[in-house]
């Protein structure tokens, strides 16, 4: 599938900031339809209501972690294709492993720039 630009991407973070920084990235990277969601429990019922090209999310929310929501949405058939991609400050193996098993398309480390999320974006949407 073709990298669609205009595809509603959602931002999952329990730091505003966190949402502002990567909403930015994805703006300079020429994304337009950007919502976002503070945890996990919100983004879930958020892609209840949409669908999404596109989720980046942050591992570590309370109370439901970016791990529990990719889980989630694997197990759920009417969004389960759903490109996601993990933002983690911490580079664990065995996150990374875990991520992989629950079926992430890509992990990215904080911190990052405009040009490794477009990185892994493309390769996420290249592999499909």
């Amino acid at each position: 599938m073709a990298l669609d630009l205009s595809m509603p991407v959602l931002v999952v973070d329990d730091y505003k900031t966190m949402i502002r920084i990567i909403r930015n990235l994805l703006k300079q990277l020429g994304f337009t339809d950007i919502d976002e969601a503070s945890d996990g429990t919100e983004a879930f019922d958020k892609m209840q209501e949409r669908k999404y090209g596109l989720v980046i999310s942050d591992w570590n929310m309370e109370p439901m972690t970016g791990y529990e929501l990719l889980k989630k949405v694997r197990a759920e058939n009417s969004i389960s294709k759903t490109p996601f991609i993990m933002v983690t400050a911490e580079s664990k193996t065995e996150n990374v492993i875990a991520a992989k098993k629950a079926g992430v398309n890509n992990y990215i480390v904080k911190p990052f720039n405009a040009q490794t999320l477009k990185g892994k974006i493309d390769a996420v949407f290249a592999s499909e």
